[in-house]
């Protein structure tokens, strides 16, 4: 295959169908979903891609053993055609209006404790804008095109995509009232020898079952052992709502504990929230331009992020 793309001519009916092709095929990362969302065979699919690469010189796909993957040639291609087609449907809807659906990701705990009491909100400024919320802790595939926009909390490094950082985070141990007192634990970090901890086992991804334990331990009470009573769950709301029913002491997030605090359904047994999270929170999507219905949301939900990074 030639080193260097020949300069085309305009396109053809033929090879915009092959373009389109290459687009739906990128999307899934599968000839064989592509054929399906396309109404062809795999075979097809693979001849079309074959007379794109032909006329284009380039190669825009690895045919592995059982899937087929982007070439860097093919990775540049594809999120061109991404924005034109975003830009193509826009222009079709009658331009590019804060108007239609907008599907965001979110992990569960942000999710319930930080993003959904704020939707009414967004709601109320956008009327014609509608939210499409999907929470899971499984990683976020988008050139499917079926997510616009994630919220993670992590370290902020997310490979071929854009990001923009919401806020800080602040780490604690929480527990309820009475369970303080039962334990002895106000001002007593020692006497978590004799409690229960509980434990987000996915606090962020790729993370050790006791990450956030540990990292508070090591950071403000490096004398005292985690305990081996524990409970575990894959979401931090979990945590914090089995620490209000007396079940241990759970690692709270302030973003996330802040509501519980102020009710007095939790306390600060050791103390506020002075141990910054090395991880933070994250609006994540593709690394092209965002159709504007969004970027409305992406900016509103920055706003909502401003002025909720101060310890307390």
């Amino acid at each position: 295959m030639p080193a260097s793309a020949p300069r085309m001519a305009a396109l053809t009916a033929s090879q915009f169908a092959n373009l389109h092709t290459f687009l739906v095929a990128a999307r899934h990362a599968s000839f064989a979903l592509a054929a399906q969302e396309l109404a062809l065979t795999p075979s097809a699919v693979s001849h079309r891609i074959a007379r794109l690469e032909s006329s284009l010189g380039l190669r825009l796909f690895e045919r592995l053993t059982r899937q087929v993957k982007l070439t860097q040639d093919g990775e540049r291609i594809f999120a061109a055609l991404q924005i034109g087609w975003d830009g193509l449907h826009a222009a079709i809807a009658g331009g590019d209006t804060l108007a239609g659906s907008i599907t965001v990701h979110a992990r569960p705990s942000i999710a319930q404790c930080w993003l959904v009491p704020r939707l009414a909100g967004f709601a109320a400024q956008y009327p014609d804008l509608s939210i499409d919320l999907r929470v899971g802790n499984d990683s976020v595939d988008f050139r499917a095109g079926q997510v616009d926009l994630a919220l993670h909390y992590g370290d902020g490094h997310f490979p071929g995509l854009a990001s923009r950082k919401l806020m800080e985070e602040w780490l604690a141990p929480v527990c309820s009232p009475a369970y303080a007192r039962e334990h002895g634990l106000f001002d007593a970090p020692q006497q978590l020898s004799g409690a229960t901890v509980l434990h987000d086992t996915l606090a962020w991804p790729a993370c050790a079952p006791d990450a956030e334990w540990r990292l508070w331990l090591d950071a403000q009470a490096p004398e005292v052992n985690l305990p081996v009573r524990s409970l575990r769950f894959d979401r931090a709301d979990l945590c914090a709502q089995a620490a209000i029913h007396h079940a241990g002491v759970a690692m709270g997030r302030r973003q996330l504990v802040q509501p519980w605090l102020a009710s007095g359904q939790l306390v600060l047994p050791f103390g506020g929230f002075t141990l910054a999270s090395p991880q933070a929170y994250y609006l994540v999507h593709a690394a092209r331009t965002l159709p504007a219905r969004v970027q409305a949301l992406l900016d509103w939900l920055l706003g909502q992020g401003r002025g909720q990074t101060r310890r307390v």
